[in-house]
């Protein structure tokens, strides 16, 4: 699979205090790349550098292989093809389902443009894929305050989805579900990898295992181990400062 962001030895300090210390790693096509590892392992930093609401000390972040994201604002960086959704899902519980996907889905829109204005043909179609893809097709029409929070968590990935993405960056999307909608949202994701490359950040181990294309183990900032799960999970390092503090979960 090609290369579609290189992390070059990426650090990021906080009053001297090194979240992300000397990180290489690359993300390809296709992937579900999951980071893990404990508390403090600067996992949410790494996003946070990627989506730049941080920048970082030393290295670099290349988006295909022209474009250091480092160097450019949070909007610029979502114009390029990065979108990122955080942990608590953020949807207007005042509108519709599918006005909250109309919103998303021209991102210089406003709500008030969204409810009196109208989105092309093709935005329209798009609109309606990916509602199905997520599963809500059927609940379009209703607020997203009837929803479980693993629907919650769906709309909220179809609102980066219809933006047409290249990379979604996601911050523990299966926190607090149980595990039909863990699997639901895993094989969603599966789904979704195939239009775009997929950054995951997830404590739920078991998840990991049956999801992630690859798997990069970060500790005090700086990369661990790499690699699948049954080669990572199987590194004596890696079950010593991480896998057994948690087991299945990571604190």
């Amino acid at each position: 699979m090609n290369s579609l962001l290189e992390i070059n030895d990426l650090t990021v300090s906080f009053d001297g205090f090194k979240a992300v210390n000397h990180l290489s790693t690359t993300v390809r096509k296709g992937e579900i790349h999951c980071f893990i590892g404990p508390n403090g392992a600067g996992k949410t930093t790494l996003l946070d550098a990627i989506c730049g609401r941080v920048k970082p000390d030393e290295g670099n972040i290349i988006f295909k292989n022209d474009s250091d994201v480092t160097k450019l604002t949070e909007h610029q960086i979502v114009e390029l093809g990065i979108g990122r959704k955080f942990q608590v899902p953020s949807v207007f519980n005042s509108i519709s389902i599918y006005e909250n996907m109309e919103l998303a889905a021209e991102k210089q829109r406003t709500i008030l443009s969204t409810l009196f204005g109208s989105l092309d043909h093709e935005q329209l179609e798009r609109i309606d894929d990916v509602l199905e893809t997520i599963g809500l097709y059927e609940k379009r029409h209703q607020k997203p305050e009837i929803l479980s929070h693993g629907e919650k968590q769906w709309l909220e990935i179809g609102m980066l989805l219809v933006q047409q993405p290249e990379i979604m960056l996601l911050d523990e999307p299966v926190a607090g579900l149980g595990r039909k909608e863990t699997e639901k949202t895993g094989t969603l994701l599966k789904e979704i990898s195939r239009r775009c490359s997929l950054v995951v950040v997830e404590h739920d181990m078991e998840f990991v295992r049956e999801f992630a294309s690859k798997v990069t183990v970060l500790h005090e900032g700086a990369l661990l181990d790499e690699g699948d799960m049954e080669a990572v999970q199987n590194n004596p390092r890696v079950l010593e400062v991480y896998l057994g503090r948690g087991g299945s979960r990571c604190a």
